[in-house]
């Protein structure tokens, strides 16, 4: 009786496992023993919820840089790096470190990681999603018996939320003044690296120079509501926004206000105003992504019955590209000198040098995670990220990519911060395909 074709493959799946732990490469197309592969979402959801209690209360999760709570945080996830076979280190810069041996250890690392430090009061899953699907990735092709060509990584970035402090480090960008500077933690930088196990004085050896990273791969929720009021299941992102900022002087005269007729006035207020409506108006006014905001205001002298003389303002733009802020402050300059005349008022601004550049992630990688999305029947729409991430760091050392699940209500920073546990799976699943195409993309 000829056998029927099913009963072949247990031993043609032990074959295929044999030559994995070898360190041959599977050809996953065709067993399709990798492309099958799936996140745990129970055990996912559980290590996310068990995060949340580590300096977590009904006012939110609170577990600011290199505070006791940070380092209870740091430690679970330690075992958690621990129980799925990697090697774990702290860097001079406090980060942290789990390293697995690919079949080919002279490849470079595909880099997988996020944060876990929290601002104030915040919400579950920011930073911590990416580091939890970071360890289950890795884990699940464990549990599987893969190996991949390259060597894997998972960093847990220090002092992400008080200035992306570890992947700066990494990317030769931390200067020994931001070393210097308070964060919330009450000790300086440097005092919180000591904290966390790191060493500042040796900060420079952990810079990853070109080349000796593979690529870097980041899962993060989105933190707006763009994905969820669209219903789209994953965001593909196109680089980092550069974000410029302008201190903003409104002069006129001050003056009593029961005895100055409204013509003969020079309210600066007044004309402050019509600014902020000038802002607005120029943002909206041209297509794109750009956003413009006025965040702060003071009026001279503040009494109720005196006219102000004198009002300062913020200013700050942000997009994806370079051209497209110099096309929206000068619009707000050539309405504000409209106003001034309008309103017999002077309009200065004088901008102030925060050094973010709009940054790009690689082209490629975002081929290898729209494809990966296609085979997993997921939505995907490209956009940008009006918020700082690590990603935006690393992609000074190696292509890098920064995919995003959507943010029930956009809501972060917040306790109310949310993600359904479909979209926490969809984005671990993503990441995990996407790795494996990537491992496999300069084979033999």
């Amino acid at each position: 009786m000829r056998p029927s074709p099913t009963c072949w493959l247990p031993s043609l799946y032990r074959l295929s496992l044999g030559l994995v732990l070898l360190g041959w490469p599977l050809q996953a197309d065709e067993s399709g023993t990798r492309t099958a592969l799936r996140v745990d979402p129970k055990r996912l959801r559980e290590r996310i919820d068990r995060m949340a209690q580590i300096g977590g209360s009904t006012q939110g999760v609170t577990r600011l840089a290199f505070t006791e709570a940070d380092l209870r945080g740091r430690a679970y996830v330690t075992r958690l790096m621990q129980e799925a076979g990697l090697e774990v280190r702290v860097d001079e810069a406090g980060n942290l470190s789990g390293l697995l041996q690919g079949g080919s250890p002279a490849l470079a690392p595909i880099v997988l990681g996020s944060h876990t430090d929290t601002v104030p009061r915040a919400g579950v899953y920011d930073g911590v999603l990416g580091v939890m699907a970071a360890i289950e990735c890795v884990q699940v092709l464990g549990e599987n018996g893969i190996r991949t060509r390259h060597p894997l990584e998972v960093l847990v970035f220090a002092n992400e939320e008080g200035g992306l402090t570890g992947s700066r480090a990494l990317s030769g960008r931390l200067n020994s003044q931001a070393l210097e500077e308070s964060s919330r933690s009450g000790m300086s930088i440097r005092e919180g690296i000591a904290a966390l196990g790191g060493n500042a004085e040796r900060i420079s050896r952990v810079i990853r120079r070109p080349g000796e990273v593979k690529a870097y791969l980041e899962l993060h929720i989105e933190q707006g509501g763009s994905l969820e009021s669209e219903g789209t299941d994953i965001g593909i992102v196109e680089g980092f926004v550069g974000i410029r900022w302008w201190d903003v002087t409104v002069r006129g005269s001050a003056n009593h206000a029961g005895t100055t007729p409204m013509h003969a006035r020079r309210d600066a207020l007044l004309a402050a105003a019509r600014l902020v409506i000038a802002v607005n108006r120029a943002a909206t006014s041209l297509p794109g992504r750009q956003v413009a905001t006025v965040g702060r205001i003071s009026a001279e002298p503040g009494a109720p019955n005196v006219i102000p003389g004198r009002v300062t303002l913020s200013l700050e733009l942000r997009d994806l590209a370079k051209p497209k802020l110099d096309q929206v402050f000068r619009e707000i300059r050539r309405q504000a000198r409209l106003i001034g005349q309008e309103t017999k008022t002077e309009i200065e601004f004088t901008e102030i040098d925060i050094g973010v550049e709009p940054t790009l992630t690689d082209p490629k990688l975002q081929e290898v995670i729209r494809q990966a999305a296609e085979a997993l029947d997921l939505s995907y729409a490209r956009m940008p990220s009006g918020a700082a991430h690590d990603a935006q760091n690393m992609a000074h050392v190696a292509p890098s990519a920064l995919i995003f699940v959507p943010s029930v209500g956009g809501i972060s920073h917040s306790p109310e911060e949310y993600t359904r546990p479909r979209d926490v799976a969809n984005g671990a699943n993503l990441l995990l395909q996407t790795l494996i195409r990537l491992d496999r993309q300069d084979s033999p």
